[in-house]
């Protein structure tokens, strides 16, 4: 049987680009809530370009780009609220939420970002928000562009 995992060496983000990347999830998903879109199915999603680096890309149906990855926001937050409010598996120390999110988030870039040892240039992509199903068109989203350092 033959192995298909990837060989790449995993490069951990700068604490830089954490606490850039950081702060921008913050606004978007306080956003999110905050005009009332926060709901069951919210996602968090991105995409990576890395520069000089070919990435292929899968579509929905209908052509619709499908995002390097994603996180269910609610896994994290409770749904319906105008303010973000942790799981109740978070009540006890509500600023581990964060660090949960983060450390799911932060893993799932660095695989993507993993192919160079420098995160300079590289851009990252975020959206928040709601899409249609199955077509996979967002229904509510915020986003945001940034490029790493």
């Amino acid at each position: 049987m033959r192995d298909h995992t990837p060989d790449f060496k995993m490069h951990e983000l700068s604490t830089t680009n954490k606490e850039l990347i950081g702060r921008i999830v913050q606004q978007l998903l306080e956003k999110l809530a905050a005009d009332g879109k926060l709901l069951a199915d919210s996602l968090l999603e991105f995409w990576v370009e890395v520069p000089g680096l070919k990435h292929s890309r899968g579509t929905f149906r209908g052509g619709i780009l499908m995002p390097d990855s994603f996180i269910y926001i609610t896994d994290y937050f409770l749904a319906g609220e105008s303010s973000l409010v942790p799981m109740p598996a978070f009540a006890d120390e509500p600023g581990k939420v964060w660090d949960e999110l983060f450390d799911e988030l932060f893993y799932q870039i660095e695989i993507f970002t993993s192919p160079v040892s420098e995160s300079k240039g590289i851009t990252l992509e975020l959206w928040a928000g709601s899409r249609q199903r199955p077509e996979g068109e967002w229904i509510y989203a915020v986003d945001r562009k940034i490029e790493l350092v």
